[in-house]
């Protein structure tokens, strides 16, 4: 049985009806640019959340640099970001003009590790990025009490964590504003690019408003830096179709979530972790193996498809290393990056598909894992 790591046509058939509607409604309005749909998914995204506001731009990387400049960060500032994550997150510091400082992950969670933050705190730190990462919430009690100990404001990264809860909060919700991607893979994702922030903030809300849109307040009056960071129309109809789909779709990949947990067990893999009071969504279900290569390998001739998320920590990539040696100085996280595998995860899985990605691998009878 072939199993794709991923597969988006089925989700589309499933629900081709009513995104074919949604569709047809923007194109026979001719209601395209920062229209209804746009502000009806920002009220219905925010409601979702458990926030006061959302505002739909245009990619998850924009969500997050619009949320930096919004709560203040400038040049001369530094931001605290976990090295274990997609390196637009990184890259959102950088575009605000402010300086990414890496923190080393959790061997755990794969999160960011709370205890070394302060170490990395010095007087020009002005936020931190929690990211939530591959639909797992970061420990937000800790990075919270961290962040009022030094007054520092928090931009979670949401972008992998759509519908996910921490104590009982939905992801979005935890900090001062957070950054949302709806790339078509993840579990609330567009047939093209979009992004939204959420914030309980009606200052950052509207500043983001502003920024997003030539830095208009109001028509032709451009007070603000001229970005043009709009969510698409026709993107935010069809994120309104898919959003009342949300809950189904998660509580699917729970379901495949812990199947996998079962039914690989008794291998040497290092599995997923889900601590009391949090509610992964399994936007990725992500194993370790010290044979990760030899492991996708053996799957890819049996048909089954993998990817790596993601094979080189933010510190070691090139743009980040200015010609320096930074190897060794987030171990931790390069041990991560060296290990993980993403195993097939989508909501229209099946169980016999699960049954046999795991039938396969505890048939390879190969040492695989790496210990924490």
């Amino acid at each position: 049985m072939n199993v794709p790591w991923v597969n988006l046509t089925i989700q589309y058939q499933n629900i081709r009806t009513e995104i074919n509607s949604a569709i047809q409604t923007i194109l026979d309005n001719g209601d395209f640019i920062l229209g209804q749909d746009v502000a009806k998914l920002e009220e219905e995204f925010a409601a979702y959340c458990g926030t006061k506001y959302a505002v739909g731009v245009d990619t998850g990387l924009s969500a997050l640099e619009l949320s930096l400049r919004a709560l203040g960060v400038e040049p001369g500032h530094e931001v605290l970001v976990p090295t274990h994550t997609f390196t637009a997150t990184a890259a959102a510091i950088t575009l605000a003009g402010a300086t990414p400082v890496f923190v080393d992950a959790d061997p755990e969670t794969c999160n960011i590790d709370p205890a070394k933050i302060e170490a990395a705190i010095t007087p020009r730190t002005r936020a931190i990025i929690p990211v939530h990462l591959y639909g797992l919430p970061a420990n937000m009690d800790k990075i919270l009490r961290i962040a009022e100990k030094h007054n520092l404001v928090v931009v979670e990264d949401a972008c992998q964590a759509h519908g996910a809860r921490y104590n009982g909060h939905r992801a979005g919700s935890l900090g001062h504003a957070a950054g949302f991607s709806f790339y078509p893979t993840k579990n609330l994702g567009a047939y093209g690019d979009g992004g939204m922030v959420t914030t309980s903030d009606s200052k950052v809300a509207e500043t983001i408003r502003a920024l997003r849109n030539c830095g208009q307040r109001e028509k032709n009056v451009h007070e603000l830096i001229p970005f043009n960071h709009r969510l698409d129309n026709l993107q935010a109809a069809i994120l309104r179709v898919k959003l009342r789909h949300l809950d189904e779709w998660i509580g699917l990949r729970r379901k495949w979530g812990a199947l996998y947990t079962q039914l690989l067990a008794g291998s040497d893999l290092v599995l997923p972790v889900e601590p009391h009071g949090y509610e992964h969504v399994y936007h990725l279900y992500v194993v370790r193996s010290q044979q990760r290569d030899a492991l996708m390998a053996s799957l890819k001739e049996r048909g089954i498809g993998t990817a790596i998320h993601y094979p080189k920590p933010v510190h070691l990539q090139p743009y980040y290393l200015n010609g320096a040696d930074r190897r060794g100085e987030f171990p931790v996280a390069e041990k991560i990056c060296n290990e993980i595998v993403s195993l097939p995860m989508f909501p229209e899985l099946t169980e016999e598909q699960v049954e046999t990605v795991s039938s396969e691998i505890m048939g390879l009878g190969v040492p695989m894992a790496s210990g924490s």
